[in-house]
C-alpha cells in the first residue's frame, strides 16, 4: 500500500465523528419518546457500540481485508459477490438520501425559486470530482471541516441556554410511561440512523496505518460524538417542548433562528445551514466511495472508471420519492426498521459467526496434526 494512500489514525476517527453528525442533528431523532429522546439515544448508542465492536473484531482477524474482500472469502465467489453487490447498492442507496436531504434542504431555506433536480446536480458534480482522487482526499477534507463543525456546535450549544431559551423542565418527567417508548424509538431505528451506519468503516480500517491505538481511537471517538448527538438533539426539547420538536420538519433549525443576542448573534440560522450542508457533504462523500470501493473490488476495473456510473446512479436513486412528505416516510419508517439492519446487523452478525467458525476450526485441526 502506498504511503500516500494510508490513513493516520486521528484522521479516521474525525472522519468517524463527522460521519456521525452527518445528517443526524437535521432531525429529532427518538421523537416518539417524547422527553426521554436522550434515554432513546443513549440505547441505540450503547447497541451500535456493540456492533462497532464487533466490526473492529472482525477487522482484527483479517486486518488486510476490507469489507468486500471479507465477504468474498468467507463465504466463497458466488454469494460473497451477491452480498458485495447488496452493500454496494446499500452505500449508493444511502448516498443518494443524502443527496435528497441536500437539495431539499436548500430549496427549503436558501433557494426556493430554483429546481431541485439543479441544486442535487451541481451538488453531486462537486462531489464526484473530490471522489475522484480516491478515499485520501475525503479524510483530509473531514480534518479540514472538523474544527469548523467542533466550534460552530460547541457555540450554538452555549448560545441557546445563555439566551435564555433553555427550559429543563420540558425534559420531566422522566419515563413518565417506563422504558417502552424508549426501548421502541431506539431498537432499531436509532440503532440504523446513525449509529449502525459505522459498518462502513470495515471498507476503510484496512488503510490504517498500522498500531496498538486503533481501538481506542475509533471507540473514544465514537462514545464521545455520540454523548454530544444525545446533547444536541436534546436541545429541541429544551427550547421547543417534546410535541412541536416531534411534528417540525427541521426542529433544531427552528431552535437556532431563536438565537437572539445583544443584536451581535443573529441569523444563526444560517451558520446551521452550513453546518448541515458540510455534515451530508462528508457522510454522502464517504458512502459514494465505500460504493465505488466496492464495485473495484468486485470487477477489477480501475476505481476512477467507476465515479461517474455511480454518480448517475446516485443521482437516480435521489429522485425515487416524488416528495420530501414522502422521502422522511420512507427513510423513517421503512427503510430504516426492515432494511438497513440487514447489512448493519444481520450480515455483519453472519459474517463474524463464519469467521469464528473458520478460525476455531483451523486451530482444531492444528491441533490434531501436532499430535500425529
Amino acid at each position: 500500500m502506498s504511503q500516500r494512500n494510508v490513513i493516520r489514525v486521528s484522521e479516521l476517527a474525525i472522519a468517524i465523528s463527522l460521519f456521525e453528525v452527518g445528517s443526524t442533528t437535521l432531525f429529532f431523532i427518538g421523537g416518539e419518546a417524547k422527553q426521554d429522546a436522550w434515554l432513546a439515544m443513549l440505547v441505540g448508542a450503547l447497541a451500535g457500540l456493540f456492533l462497532l465492536l464487533m466490526h473492529l473484531s472482525i477487522h482484527h482477524q483479517e486486518p488486510h481485508l476490507d469489507l468486500f474482500l471479507l465477504f468474498r472469502r468467507y463465504m466463497g465467489k458466488y454469494v460473497g459477490t451477491f452480498v458485495n453487490l447488496l452493500f454496494v447498492g446499500y452505500f449508493s442507496y444511502e448516498s443518494s438520501r443524502n443527496l435528497r436531504d441536500f437539495g431539499e434542504i436548500t430549496v427549503m431555506t436558501l433557494l426556493n425559486r430554483t429546481s431541485l433536480w439543479i441544486i442535487m446536480l451541481i451538488v453531486i458534480l462537486v462531489v464526484s470530482n473530490s471522489m475522484r482522487y480516491g478515499h485520501i482526499v475525503m479524510f483530509r477534507i473531514c480534518v479540514i471541516f472538523f474544527p469548523i463543525m467542533l466550534v460552530s456546535y460547541i457555540l450554538i450549544s452555549i448560545l441557546i441556554p445563555v439566551t435564555g431559551l433553555f427550559h429543563f423542565e420540558f425534559m420531566l418527567p422522566v419515563l413518565e410511561s417506563g422504558w417502552k417508548p424508549v426501548l421502541d424509538a431506539a431498537l432499531p431505528e436509532i440503532v440504523s440512523f446513525p449509529f449502525g451506519q459505522t459498518i462502513l468503516f470495515l471498507v476503510f480500517y484496512p488503510h490504517v496505518r498500522t498500531g496498538k491505538g486503533l481501538n481506542k481511537a475509533v471507540i473514544t471517538c465514537y462514545v464521545i460524538t455520540a454523548l454530544a448527538l444525545t446533547f444536541i438533539n436534546q436541545l429541541n426539547i429544551f427550547v421547543l417542548g417534546p410535541k412541536i420538536a416531534l411534528y417540525s420538519t427541521l426542529p433544531l433549525l427552528e431552535t437556532v433562528q431563536l438565537i437572539d443576542l445583544a443584536e451581535v448573534f443573529e441569523r444563526m440560522d444560517a451558520l446551521f445551514t452550513m453546518l448541515l450542508f458540510l455534515g451530508l457533504g462528508v457522510k454522502m462523500g464517504a458512502f459514494f466511495n465505500g460504493a465505488i470501493i466496492g464495485l473495484e473490488k468486485i470487477t477489477g476495473i480501475a476505481y476512477k472508471k467507476w465515479v461517474v456510473p455511480v454518480a448517475i446512479l446516485i443521482y437516480g436513486l435521489a429522485f425515487l420519492s416524488p416528495n420530501y412528505t414522502h422521502h422522511i416516510v420512507i427513510g423513517r419508517q421503512l427503510v430504516l426498521n426492515y432494511l438497513f439492519p440487514v447489512f448493519q446487523i444481520v450480515l455483519p452478525l453472519l459474517l463474524f459467526i463464519i469467521i469464528l467458525i473458520r478460525k476455531r476450526k483451523k486451530r482444531t485441526n492444528r491441533s490434531a496434526s501436532e499430535k500425529t
